[in-house]
């Protein structure tokens, strides 16, 4: 059984991971497969992740958009179809969504999802809107410090148990000023489920571990 979303991203501007899948939940009676081990909570869900060394960059405050953010990009290791490739290719997928937060682009996170993940749908949409009419992120960074592939040999859709801990989010209008109340800070346990193709791995679907 793999996790099951239905929302629409216009019905809520609010970003945050955890609260757009709490809302997906509510409005879904199927729950997703639990996941062995379980996630870890041991780390703070109020830990700023450390972003990469790059020149210039500068995270977004209230003054400003966040400059020179690191783009993700795809290493070697998740372009192989195995445990460990599934794995990397989670880590780098939920960077792609970090950088989505802290940019607005979205078109990193689009390469490697398909489009019938409704929640993965959901938040680029929401994304996209809190990036509109001159507003920006300020957080929202993602870690995520533990990442356990379940694979087998012989094709399937493996499924990823990732620890996402999230920053606190706030969008900012183009004067600076609160767009919303912030969406507090969260450590969640997500699963994430990728096919595996001659264009290497994609996300078919991703929900919330209850």
């Amino acid at each position: 059984m793999t996790p099951r979303t239905s929302i629409s991203a216009r019905s809520f501007i609010i970003v945050s991971l955890a609260t757009a899948l709490t809302l997906t939940a509510c409005g879904n009676n199927t729950q997703p497969q639990s996941a062995s081990p379980t996630v870890s909570a041991s780390a703070s869900a109020t830990a700023t992740p450390s972003p990469t060394s790059t020149a210039g960059y500068k995270p977004a405050d209230a003054k400003g958009k966040a400059e020179n953010v690191p783009i993700p990009v795809l290493p070697e290791a998740a372009k192989a179809n195995t445990k460990e490739g599934v794995e990397a290719f989670a880590r780098y997928w939920f960077q792609a969504l970090s950088y989505a937060y802290e940019t607005g682009d979205v078109r990193v996170l689009k390469q490697t999802t398909g489009p019938n993940c409704v929640l993965c749908t959901a938040l680029q949409e929401a994304i996209t809107v809190a990036w509109t009419d001159g507003k920006w992120i300020v957080g929202g960074r993602i870690e995520t410090p533990v990442v356990v592939g379940k694979y087998r040999d012989g094709g399937g859709s493996p499924q990823t148990t990732v620890q996402a801990i999230q920053q606190l989010i706030e969008i900012r209008r183009a004067d600076g000023t609160l767009y919303q109340d912030p969406t507090k800070a969260s450590n969640r346990g997500m699963q994430l489920v990728a096919t595996f193709s001659a264009n290497g791995w994609t996300v078919i679907d991703l929900g919330l571990i209850y």
